[in-house]
């Protein structure tokens, strides 16, 4: 990753655009422009943020406005965590008709994923709530009609928990096993209180409507990732380049 402190070795690269979900929840863009916000101060990068679905604006809308700008060249970072339909269709396909109609040549990164970069970033949320070394916790996910997309969730979930030596449990808000399924099993199990800690960027609903069964629970539910995730944007964003080649 870039070490914090030297964004003037980024100066003259091209924009990076955050390509987000996008959701109805009120600060999902307040969210995910934060994350870009600590992104350009850690780099010097230019950052813009695009969405999916649901928010703009839209891929399309932040193309045109770079080729009004006079760029001719953006990164496009997914701010998602598994290779899942979004990852797979949705992006490439934004990503080439954005490309089409703009002109801009949009090279796409990798996702975020849930590799050991992703795992530091997780364990930095835990200590920033104080959760304690020896107290379990539950990883939540938005979830995926893919297998591997879950299974790679709840691989993350056995690495942390190994590097932990306390127990970390996945569960999802749209597939089984559910988050609230696994917290009842756990609570019933006779498990003390822990922390839920969102595999999201920003706040959604999904967040909300699980807060109540986390706060019966005696559980703590903590911020999703948010700005903690600007060096692996960043460090998606150089790989990026790296894959594509040096500036024309």
């Amino acid at each position: 990753m870039l070490p914090a402190g030297a964004p003037d070795v980024w100066g003259g690269r091209p924009v990076l655009i955050g390509l987000a979900h996008g959701s109805r929840h009120h600060r999902v863009a307040e969210g995910v422009e934060a994350v870009l916000a600590e992104v350009t101060a850690l780099t010097g990068v230019p950052s813009r943020a695009a969405y999916l679905d649901l928010t703009d604006p839209d891929l399309d809308a932040v193309a045109a406005d770079l080729a009004a700008a006079g760029e001719s060249r953006a990164v496009v970072v997914p701010l998602l965590f598994t290779d899942a339909f979004h990852a797979r269709i949705d992006v490439p396909d934004a990503v080439h008709r954005a490309a089409e109609s703009s002109g801009v040549t949009l090279e796409l990164s990798p996702i975020l994923g849930t590799d050991d970069d992703l795992a530091d970033v997780v364990a930095a949320r835990l200590r920033a709530a104080g959760t304690a070394p020896d107290a379990p916790v539950l990883l939540y996910a938005v979830g995926s009609s893919r297998p591997d997309a879950n299974a790679a969730v709840a691989g993350l979930a056995d690495r942390l928990a190994a590097r932990r030596g306390a127990p970390v449990r996945a569960g999802f808000g749209t597939t089984e096993p559910r988050a609230t399924d696994v917290l009842t099993e756990l609570v019933d199990a006779g498990s003390p209180p822990g922390t839920v800690v969102p595999l999201f960027v920003a706040p959604g609903l999904l967040l909300d409507a699980i807060a109540p069964t986390v706060a019966a629970a005696g559980w703590q539910l903590v911020d999703p990732l948010g700005t903690l995730l600007a060096p692996v944007v960043a460090d998606r964003y150089r790989t990026a380049l790296r894959s594509a080649g040096p500036l024309h």
